[in-house]
């Protein structure tokens, strides 16, 4: 049995050389009995294929994806602050 460390470490290890994903802001953290993917990424077809990839690479571990998404441009709008 792989340790949580380890595991996490493999993930990790994942997250930043795989070429489809390449993603060095991701954060892995064991919670019970699952792996929480955590961070902030540009969009939602990113944060969708990174959960892909990292789930079809470990079928056996619960992942959850907690990943945020970013504003990557300006608001179309103006916010007004009362």
């Amino acid at each position: 049995m792989t340790s949580d460390t380890d595991l996490e470490a493999e993930i990790q290890r994942l997250l930043t050389e795989h070429d489809r994903i390449a993603e060095q802001g991701i954060t892995v953290h064991r919670r019970d009995h699952l792996v929480v993917l955590g961070g902030e990424v540009e969009s939602a077809h990113r944060r969708d294929e990174i959960c892909r990839q990292i789930t079809a690479h470990f079928p056996d571990v619960e992942i959850t994806c907690d990943i945020g998404i970013t504003r990557a441009q300006a608001p179309n709008e103006v916010e007004e602050i009362s």
